[in-house]
C-alpha cells in the first residue's frame, strides 16, 4: 500500500510521466488509471513529445532522482523485455546532478571523523570535481605523515562524500517503488516475466551498497590486489585512515576518458591494443578472480596517457561490483566455450543442467532454437559478430522455452554490453570472438586443470583431518541404523514413497554386503597372520570370519 506521506511524491512521478508522454512505452491501448488520472494535472510538453520515446524516458528518470536513474540503468540490461530503441537510450543514462555546496561537504567530513577538517587534510577544494545523485568528489591533499602512513606516492587524493539526507530520500523512494511494483504485479499481463518486485529488490540492494563508502573502498582494495603489477589495469589506492561509511579517500589519478577518442589519438594511444585488453580484462575478472567491475561505462574508465604503446586502463567508481556463485561461474564458462565452438547441442544441454530451463524441456527442440538464433550470425565475418547481441537473442529465444532469468547474471550481462561497447568504440573492427576465446580457454584450463584440483584438495585436507576423529562413530551409527532398518529417507511427496522404501531396502542390502566383504577380507588377513593351531590350513578365527561373511551374503540375498 502507498502511505499518505508518499502521495506528493507519487503525484510528482505521475505528472512527470504525463509531461514526457511515457504512456507510449506501454503495450496495448488501455492505459493504467494513474496515467489517465494524470491528464488532470499535466499535458505532454510539445517540445518533449517530439523526442523519441527512449530519450523522453531518460529525461523523466533523470528528473525523478537517483533511485529512478539506477532503476533505468538496471532495466537497460533487460533487453529481453524492452524494445531495442528504449534499451539503447537507457544505456546512455548518466547519473549527473547539480552539486551540493562545498560547506556541506566539509561538515559531512568533520562529522564522520569527529575532528576539524584541517586536522585530516592539508587542503580541501570546495568545488567538486564531479557530482552524482549519491555522492560528489572533491580534490584534497594529505598531510605528509598521513601520506606516508597510507603508502601513497603523492599527497594528492580525491574525497568522495555522500549527499546530505540521501539515506532518507532513498528509503522513501524504495518504499514507493515497492508499492508501485506490487501494483504492476497485480495489473500487468506479463508481470510474471517482468518480475517487478525482484527488479525493485535489486535496485534497492545496489543503492544500499553504494551508500556504504567503506564497502566501496574494500571493493577498490580487492580489485587493486587482483591486478597488482598489471600492465592492463591500474586501480587507485585507498587511504583507509581517511575512509568512513560516508567518506572515501582515494589516491588521485589522472587519465583520458576512454570515450575521448581525439585525446587518445593526440596522446598516441594504441587503440587497437587497448580495445583487445578491455575484452581480456572482462574475462579475467569474471573467470579468474570472480570479482568484476559491474559499472564499467565510459565515465568510469580512463586510460593512462603515460603508456601510449602499451596502454592500460584506470578504473574508477567501485560502488557496483559483481561476483558469481561458483556453480553459475562454471555453467557460464562452459556456455561461452560451447558458443565459441558453435556446439549448439552443448549450449542446450548446459541451459537445462544449470537449472536455467525446466528439466522437462526437450533438448532437441532447444538445440534447434539455439541453432536458429546463432547460425545467421556465423555467416558474417567474426569481426562483425556482437557477442552481446548473440547473448541477448539467446535470452529472447529462451523466454519462449520458460527461461528462468538468473538475477545474479544481470550485472554480468550489463558488464558484457558495456565492455563490448567500449571495445567497439576504440576499435570498430575488433574481433570480439577471436580475442575472447583463447583468453577464456586459457583461464578455464587453469581453473579446472590438475593443478587447480590439487590446490582445491590441499585446501580441503585440513577440514577432512579435523573431521576424521568423528568418522568411525558416524559410520558405526549409520551401519547400526541401516542394519536395524531405522535409517529413513524423509521425502514429503506421496508420489515418492515407493522410491523411499526401495532406497531404504537398498541401504540395508548395501550394509549387509559391506559386512560380508569386511569379514571376507578379515578372514584372508587372519589366514596370513594368525598363529597355529590351524584346521585344513586355516586358523579357527579365519573360518569363523568366513562363516560370518557367508551368512551376511545370505541375508543380503534374501533382502534382495
Amino acid at each position: 500500500m502507498i502511505a499518505l506521506r508518499q502521495l506528493p511524491r507519487l503525484l510528482r512521478i505521475v505528472r512527470i510521466a504525463a509531461r514526457h508522454g511515457l504512456e507510449d512505452l506501454l503495450p496495448g491501448t488501455r492505459r493504467p488509471w494513474p496515467l489517465r488520472f494524470s491528464r488532470m494535472f499535466a499535458r505532454p510538453d510539445a517540445r518533449i513529445a517530439a523526442l523519441p520515446r527512449g530519450e523522453r524516458l531518460v529525461l523523466a528518470l533523470t528528473l525523478l532522482g537517483p533511485i529512478f536513474v539506477k532503476a533505468g540503468q538496471i532495466l537497460s540490461t533487460r533487453r529481453d523485455l524492452l524494445p531495442p530503441d528504449v534499451a539503447d537510450a537507457l544505456t546512455q543514462l548518466q547519473d549527473r546532478v547539480a552539486p551540493f555546496p562545498g560547506e556541506q561537504a566539509r561538515a559531512a567530513v568533520e562529522a564522520a571523523f569527529g575532528a576539524p577538517l584541517c586536522a585530516r587534510y592539508a587542503t580541501f577544494d570546495d568545488t567538486p570535481l564531479a557530482s552524482a545523485s549519491i555522492a560528489q568528489v572533491h580534490a584534497a591533499t594529505l598531510h605528509a605523515d598521513d601520506m606516508r602512513a597510507a603508502r601513497l606516492a603523492s599527497p594528492e587524493v580525491v574525497v568522495k562524500v555522500l549527499r546530505p539526507g540521501i539515506h532518507e530520500r532513498i528509503a522513501d523512494d524504495v518504499a514507493l517503488l515497492r508499492a508501485l511494483a506490487g501494483l504492476v504485479e497485480r495489473t500487468h499481463p506479463k508481470a510474471d516475466r517482468i518480475r517487478p518486485r525482484e527488479i525493485v529488490a535489486e535496485v534497492a540492494t545496489t543503492l544500499v551498497n553504494e551508500l556504504d563508502l567503506q564497502r566501496e573502498g574494500a571493493n577498490a582494495s580487492l580489485l587493486r590486489r587482483n591486478f597488482a603489477g598489471s600492465d592492463d589495469l591500474y586501480v587507485p589506492a585507498v587511504a583507509w585512515s581517511h575512509t568512513h561509511e560516508g567518506v572515501l579517500t582515494l589516491e588521485r589519478v589522472r587519465g583520458i576518458p576512454v570515450d575521448d577518442l581525439a585525446a587518445l589519438d593526440a596522446a598516441g594511444i594504441d587503440r587497437i591494443a587497448l580495445a583487445e585488453k578491455g575484452v581480456r580484462l572482462f574475462y579475467t575478472q569474471v573467470f579468474r578472480d570472480n570479482f568484476f567491475h559491474a559499472d564499467a561505462h565510459a565515465g568510469n574508465i580512463w586510460v593512462d596517457p603515460a603508456r601510449p604503446r602499451d596502454p592500460r586502463f584506470i578504473a574508477l567508481d567501485f560502488g557496483i561490483m559483481g561476483a558469481l556463485p561458483e556453480r553459475d561461474q562454471y555453467w557460464l564458462a562452459e556456455n561461452f566455450l560451447a558458443l565459441f565452438n558453435q556446439d549448439y547441442a552443448r549450449v542446450a544441454e548446459l541451459h537445462v543442467r544449470a537449472g536455467w530451463m525446466p528439466s522437462t524441456t526437450r533438448l532437441d527442440e532447444l538445440e534447434a532454437a539455439v541453432r536458429t538464433v546463432c547460425e545467421p550470425y556465423f555467416t558474417r565475418p567474426l569481426s562483425e559478430i556482437s557477442l552481446a547481441e548473440v547473448v541477448l537473442k539467446l535470452f529472447q529465444m529462451a523466454r519462449r522455452h520458460d527461461l528462468t532469468l538468473q538475477p545474479q547474471l544481470i550485472l554480468l550481462q550489463k558488464t558484457l554490453l558495456n565492455i563490448e561497447g567500449v571495445g567497439r568504440l576504440l576499435h570498430p573492427r575488433i574481433d570480439i570472438w577471436a580475442t575472447a576465446k583463447p583468453v577464456l580457454e586459457r583461464i578455464w584450463r587453469r581453473r579446472s586443470g590438475p593443478r587447480a584440483m590439487l590446490k582445491a584438495l590441499r585446501r580441503r585436507v585440513p577440514e577432512w583431518i579435523a573431521a576424521a576423529p568423528d568418522m568411525p562413530q558416524l559410520l558405526h551409527g549409520y551401519l547400526a541404523q541401516a542394519t536395524s532398518g531405522t535409517l529413513e529417507l524423509r521425502i514429503a511427496s506421496d508420489d515418492l514413497k515407493r522410491i523411499e522404501r526401495r532406497a531404504a531396502l537398498g541401504q540395508r542390502v548395501a550394509a549387509w554386503l559391506a559386512l560380508a566383504v569386511s569379514l571376507g577380507v578379515g578372514s584372508v588377513l587372519l589366514a596370513l597372520a594368525a598363529p597355529e593351531p590351524r584346521w585344513l590350513g586355516l586358523p579357527a578365527l579365519a573360518w569363523a570370519a568366513l562363516a560370518g561373511s557367508a551368512a551376511a551374503f545370505a541375508v543380503a540375498a534374501r533382502h534382495r
